[in-house]
């Protein structure tokens, strides 16, 4: 809906566009940052924000909501509890809230309900698991997006272990149709099975479009909650039964969510052929990650079965094939009987696809942040500076090499996980101003970071570079430089540093330091590394004017001669295809975030061409082997023929702000991660979702930012997230559980 006269046209940087809804409290704005990133903000009502138990509430909701990350959440991208008119921006979701979807289209059914009720059992996984309790799950707080349910406003949430809360005040916070006993009785005791009582109700409503303790008014609506049974006609069996327990007058009484994911799959098998099913599954990798196979279908010799539950090994044999997957995303990897053999058992029993592991190999998980065996020991004291904590990190040398904001150079045994060695700052990080440092690359048994030094927050930065050695991180040589025009870089055997005056660049050896070659940079312009694996190139233009055009400056890595190439200036260089160098075209509209041409450019004489995209493409790109994947924020990833422009496959995960795709063109495999630790496995070919795993932090904050990355160590995918969790997967096995680094 159009925004009112009296709206604010923009908030906390954010361009408001139109309103999305508003009720008592506050109004809902769909908004748009600089960047053209879309945002639901929500602004509280001016007579509230005087209010400090209001306005404490509303802080509260935000540290909810931060501490959740899930694929069927929303998570918070900014806020400002203190501003004059609090407010709060979180992840858009486009589509309509269960209430509103049902008020139009009637109640749901076969593929519909079983994405609901399985979209909400992870949801509250997700939020129960970061200690949160929603006690507001209702039809208006479940958007239904396309692929699959979001459940927000964590307004009246509360940690699970904290009965002093707000909102016992007397007055009664929550929807009576859907609330549970104990939240009209005594909010001091409500827990976690509260939520489920709530999903119990939210589904009676989906199904039947009325709440199972509908009435004339609320309080006696309210009554009937605490007193009477619920009114379940029109809900089939077995469907009817489960709901009955889930609305049982006792919390003692009501199921566990990890039953309920099981039940819910057994009840509402995947409709049939018209239906799209909640999540496809190749054939011949649901071994990987199923329970029992159905009775008529013998075990693929050599593959490890799952069994995770009794009651899901006696289901039926067309429920088989889906219990696998949702088990496996419910449920989550490391709950088998036991773990699968490592080293060269492994390799026997490892389907083709993937490589065997090495020998001595086992899934690891640690943190950047671990006691090291040499240098510093413990990082207790090492400050950082940004939003932005992902350790960034690179794979050499049986080696995980990891570094970033407030974080200190390690090096990570990539077979075991243990931290060898950590490296200090210059001057020493610990308890001494603040740092960020970035892997610029390992070569040449050097690890070459950037080094960047605040002595007290405020003032301005200090850069440098250094090279250690990977094998006793030693420090080989350092020097200072001036980023007033480019960064450091690393390209292939070169390490790529400004001199002293940021007016040129100095080519050096990345373990010795010595000079290679210098070569001058563009007067009065900004330069930004687009490296293409290749001879390194920047792209520079004058900071403050509207040229549509920049530089392209290339250098040859033996002896720094010089290309001059002109580019669109919105134009981003993506890598190499046919000896060219390709970059995405933007839209014409800046205030969208989406390509629409390939633009190839043949280095040695300038000249280049275009091809028309299929369609507008959105999400980080990744090229590799001739194909261009696009990952966008919600999960959805996208391959497109780096030849022809056109789409060869488009998959959803449940994956949030997921990293940038990660090719093995050995095995045919894509890789993702999001924030949380959630990593997805696609067929680079056809697109099919080979396994997805449960998210493997223990906590995401600062959501809106976050980011995770994936590497490759030998065939095992390396995961870094935003909180310096890493922690490796065996591609064939992905439920086995980690061991500690």
């Amino acid at each position: 809906m159009p925004l009112h006269k009296d709206d604010p046209k923009s908030l906390g940087g954010y361009k408001l566009v139109d309103r999305l809804g508003s009720g008592g409290m506050g109004i809902v704005y769909r908004g748009r940052s600089r960047s053209g990133r879309e945002v639901a903000v929500k602004v509280v009502h001016a007579q509230y924000a005087e209010d400090a138990v209001f306005r404490a509430r509303f802080r509260q909701e935000i540290e909810a909501v931060r501490k959740v990350s899930g694929a069927f959440t929303a998570p918070v991208v900014d806020a400002d509890p203190e501003a004059v008119r609090p407010w709060m921006a979180t992840q858009y979701v486009p589509g309509p809230s269960l209430a509103a979807l049902i008020r139009e289209q009637g109640p749901l059914k076969g593929t519909e309900l079983r994405r609901l009720a399985l979209g909400l059992v992870e949801a509250l996984r997700d939020i129960h698991r970061a200690g949160v309790v929603h006690r507001d799950l209702k039809p208006a707080n479940v958007l239904m997006a396309e692929d699959g349910p979001r459940v927000i406003d964590f307004g009246i949430s509360r940690a699970a272990e904290n009965h002093n809360t707000l909102t016992e005040t007397g007055q009664m916070i929550g929807t009576p149709p859907f609330m549970s006993p104990e939240q009209l009785t005594d909010a001091r005791s409500v827990g976690r099975a509260s939520d489920v009582f709530s999903v119990g109700a939210l589904l009676v409503y989906s199904i039947t479009g009325r709440g199972p303790f509908d009435a004339d008014s609320p309080y006696l609506t309210a009554y009937q909650v605490v007193h009477d049974a619920p009114v379940l006609d029109g809900v089939a069996e077995p469907l009817q039964a489960i709901l009955e327990r889930c609305l049982a007058k006792e919390p003692a009484d009501r199921p566990e969510l990890d039953d309920l994911a099981g039940e819910f799959v057994a009840a509402l098998p995947e409709s049939g052929a018209d239906d799209r099913p909640t999540v496809t599954l190749r054939t011949e990798e649901m071994a990987l990650v199923s329970t029992r196979p159905a009775a008529p279908a013998p075990a693929a010799e050599g593959r490890r079965r799952r069994r995770i539950r009794p009651l899901w090994a006696t289901t039926a044999a067309v429920v088989a094939l889906a219990l696998g997957l949702t088990g496996y995303l419910l449920i989550g990897p490391g709950l088998g009987d036991d773990d699968a053999p490592s080293g060269a058992d492994t390799a026997a029993s490892a389907p083709s696809r993937w490589a065997a592991m090495p020998a001595g190999w086992k899934p690891w998980q640690t943190s950047a942040d671990a006691i090291a065996a040499q240098g510093v020991k413990d990082a207790t004291g090492v400050a950082g500076y940004g939003p932005e904590g992902t350790p960034e990190c690179e794979v050499y040398e049986g080696g995980v090499h990891c570094a970033g904001d407030g974080v200190l150079p390690v090096r990570i045994d990539a077979l075991t996980g243990r931290v060898v060695w950590r490296a200090d700052g210059v001057p020493s990080a610990v308890g001494n101003g603040t740092y960020i440092f970035s892997v610029l690359g390992v070569v040449d048994d050097a690890m070459v970071v950037q080094q960047e030094y605040r002595p007290e927050q405020g003032d301005d930065p200090e850069y440098s570079v250094t090279a250690l050695d990977t094998v006793t991180g030693k420090r080989l040589w350092h020097r200072t430089v001036n980023t007033s025009q480019v960064r450091p870089h690393l390209s292939g055997d070169l390490v790529i540093v400004p001199d002293d005056s940021g007016r040129s660049v100095i080519a050096r050896s990345p373990r010795t330091g010595a000079e290679r070659w210098t070569a001058p940079l563009p007067e009065g312009q900004y330069c930004d590394w687009a490296d293409t694996g290749e001879d390194p190139y920047v792209q520079c233009a004058p900071a403050l004017t509207g040229s549509k055009e920049s530089l392209l400056l290339g250098w040859d890595r033996a002896d720094g001669s010089t290309r001059r190439l002109t580019v669109p200036r919105r134009a981003t260089l993506v890598g190499t295809f046919d000896g060219r160098l390709l970059f995405l075209d933007p839209v014409e509209d800046v205030d969208k975030e989406a390509f629409s041409r390939i633009r190839l450019l043949d280095p040695d004489t300038g000249k280049d061409s275009t091809t028309k995209l299929a369609q507008e493409f959105e999400g980080n790109a990744t090229l590799s082997d001739g194909t261009l994947w696009f990952a966008t924020t919600s999960g959805q990833v996208t391959a497109v023929s780096a030849r022809t422009g056109e789409r060869l496959w488009q998959t959803r995960t449940s994956l949030e702000q997921p990293s940038d795709v990660t090719h093995d063109p050995r095995a045919h495999v894509v890789y993702l991660a999001s924030a949380s630790g959630r990593v997805a496995a696609l067929d680079a070919l056809k697109g099919t979702l080979l396994w997805e795993t449960m998210p493997r932090t223990q906590r995401v904050t600062n959501q809106g930012w976050s980011r995770a990355e994936v590497l490759l160590h030998k065939g095992a995918p390396v995961v870094a997230t935003s909180e310096g969790d890493l922690f490796t997967l065996d591609p064939a096995h992905p439920d086995r559980k980690p061991v500690s680094g």
